[in-house]
């Protein structure tokens, strides 16, 4: 929920809007965190060192990424490896990985927002406290068209590294011997203020090659939100009063992946059926079909039903082609608009095509349409996935005051980009393939 809207556009005319370049700043790495950094200097077209993210975690995993502040999108991470122990070469995963949108309809039909190109959220970007960066780096950010064009340097970006518990344990041939590793993730985030909202966008690279990627919600419900009286909103305050209106909020993601250094990738649906269990077999049969997407798709996720990016040109040390997979998170979907109705989207890469909704590319007619008019028929060379995870918010008493943070998001996770499991400790390093203990 949010603050008056106009106000706000009013007052940000009144500071003036400067033409400002991508954003400044650089983290390389963990080290103690800095409240008042320097900003860094413009970056290089092949990502200069100002704008390099390198961090190898404790488990032997390196991951390396560029990055940049777009005036509408905000963080925007380029260039994306993962190098596990083992691989004598990074292993390139993506072109780009950012928002693709945060549209945001109110219940009550009243108001709808695209707080991307709509309303600001790349100036709202936020100083962190050196409290907020653990162990990390806080690194500044020169935010284009600044509504404060005299101070346009933002602490805003941390990069850290985090244990996530657990990334594997398994009791040995022996009773006494168990194999099991604590995971670590590099973490980077930013905090772009909307009205009362404040949106976490949170990247999570794992050790393990995954990555996840989350919106977190937090601030406050806005006080011109209350008193929605008309059975769209739920109570807050003493008794019935003060009731806030519900909303959604609808995220979609933008990832242009370049598996091994390739933008030529295939994309693979897979269907399980479930058949049940014939005389004399103890449980039902599940047979699971692979399905070649040429064209571009506007798909829904199911029970039994996942997608996979491939790679053209690489293959792992088992001769298999390397991949990731696409790991929805909880979702509601929104079916008030055309561009909420799906899940996923595969489109053919388009320089015009840069956010679901609202598009703000330049580039003649149909540049202003929504993600899902991109989905007409194009044969995939170069496929863009746009995710859309929804959220539907019903205020409740715990949301003041401040209001914890909801995440929503998804994952990709390796799909045979090793042959094992990429923190196979050394002593299992020759148990690949079919392997029983005592062989």
């Amino acid at each position: 929920m949010r603050v008056n809207r106009i106000s706000r556009a009013r007052r940000h005319a009144a500071l003036g809007v400067s033409v400002a370049a991508l954003a400044a700043g650089v983290t390389t790495g963990a080290g103690p965190a800095a409240a008042q950094p320097k900003a860094a200097a413009a970056a290089a077209a092949e990502c200069s060192t100002a704008y390099k993210i390198e961090q190898k975690l404790s488990s032997g995993t390196t991951w390396r990424m560029c990055w940049r502040y777009d005036s509408k999108a905000g963080l925007v991470l380029e260039n994306i490896s993962y190098q596990p122990k083992g691989e004598t070469s990074p292993i390139k995963v993506l072109n780009s990985a950012r928002l693709g949108q945060i549209h945001v309809p109110y219940d009550d039909g009243s108001v709808e927002y695209d707080d991307l190109t709509g309303f600001g959220f790349a100036q709202g970007l936020m100083n962190l406290d050196p409290g907020e960066c653990p162990g990390g780096t806080i690194k500044s950010v020169k935010v284009p068209d600044s509504w404060d064009p005299d101070h346009p340097n933002v602490n805003g970006l941390c990069t850290t590294t985090r244990s996530r518990g657990h990334a594997y344990r398994m009791q040995g041939d022996s009773a006494n011997k168990v194999y099991q590793a604590q995971g670590k993730d590099l973490l980077v985030y930013s905090v772009n203020q909307v009205g009362w909202y404040e949106y976490m966008t949170e990247w999570r690279f794992q050790d393990d090659g995954t990555i996840t990627m989350n919106l977190g919600a937090t601030g406050s419900l806005s006080y011109e939100d209350y008193d929605a009286g008309d059975g769209r909103g739920w109570p807050i305050g003493k008794g019935p009063r003060a009731q806030a209106t519900s909303h959604s909020h609808n995220a979609f993601w933008r990832l242009d992946f370049a598996l091994d250094g390739s933008s030529k990738n295939r994309v693979e649906q897979y269907d399980s059926t479930v058949t049940a269990a014939a005389q004399g077999q103890q449980a039902a049969t599940v047979k699971t079909t692979r399905t070649p997407v040429t064209k571009e798709l506007a798909g829904d996720a199911k029970s039994y039903r996942w997608w996979r990016m491939v790679s053209a040109v690489g293959k792992n040390k088992d001769w298999h082609p390397r991949s990731y997979e696409i790991v929805p998170g909880p979702s509601t979907k929104y079916p008030g608009r055309s561009f909420t109705k799906h899940d996923v989207y595969f489109t053919e890469y388009n320089q015009c095509e840069q956010f679901a909704s609202n598009n703000t590319g330049n580039c003649g007619a149909g540049a202003g349409e929504s993600v899902d008019k991109w989905v007409n028929g194009q044969t995939l060379t170069h496929p863009v996935v746009w995710m859309n995870v929804g959220f539907h918010h019903i205020a409740r008493d715990e949301d003041q005051q401040p209001m914890p943070v909801h995440w929503q998001g998804f994952s990709i996770a390796p799909r045979d980009v090793t042959a094992m499991n990429p923190l196979t400790p050394a002593e299992l390093a020759g148990q690949n393939g079919h392997w029983e203990p005592g062989s």
